[in-house]
């Protein structure tokens, strides 16, 4: 009998640890009614999401008529595309927000930025506390990775941070044993 207790109390604690998991959302960049181009308002886009570390953006755009690069404030600012901090121009942009802080976004065509194709975004710690986020779209790109070594999400839906489907079956193997 006290076994079994045991077994029940260590299966409680697992499920209760994964319950605190924080929830990323993948964004896509002025979805869902526009994209990263020049009619979307991405100002009004960016004022009415939040976003955390773990989340992860993705600007998809024509490759001949857009790109996307990350600059520091001062080039936000004046909308200057010299030395860049990263450059992507392959249609499908993601960028991993892993850290906390501010990042800034310009689309280096010539007018582009100026024109209001850019975005500040800024990423607060994830926290358990906080509800989880709701995906910004329902569809599902195959987003390729920004630079290398960063591993995208599969799907624009809502991931729950990894370990959780091995939470549960140890969770499950244990109310078995």
């Amino acid at each position: 009998m006290t076994n079994m207790v045991y077994k029940i109390l260590l299966a409680a604690v697992a499920i209760a640890s994964i319950a605190q998991l924080t929830v990323a959302t993948n964004y896509t960049v002025g979805a869902p009614s526009g994209s990263w181009d020049l009619q979307t308002n991405l100002t009004q886009w960016v004022d009415s999401n939040t976003f955390h570390t773990g989340d992860v953006l993705i600007f998809t755009y024509s490759a001949s008529q857009h790109d996307v690069l990350e600059v520091t404030k001062a080039n936000y600012d004046s909308c200057t595309t010299s030395s860049p901090i990263s450059i992507d121009d392959s249609g499908n942009t993601v960028v991993p927000l892993s850290t906390t802080g501010t990042r800034y976004f310009i689309c280096g065509i010539p007018g582009h930025c100026a024109g209001g194709m850019k975005v500040q975004i800024d990423v607060s710690s994830s926290s358990s506390s906080s509800p989880p986020s709701v995906p910004s779209t329902p569809e599902s790109p195959s987003p390729t990775a920004s630079s290398p070594g960063n591993s995208p999400p599969s799907s624009a839906a809502t991931s729950v941070v990894a370990g959780v489907g091995l939470g549960l079956s140890l969770a499950a193997a244990l109310l078995v044993l």
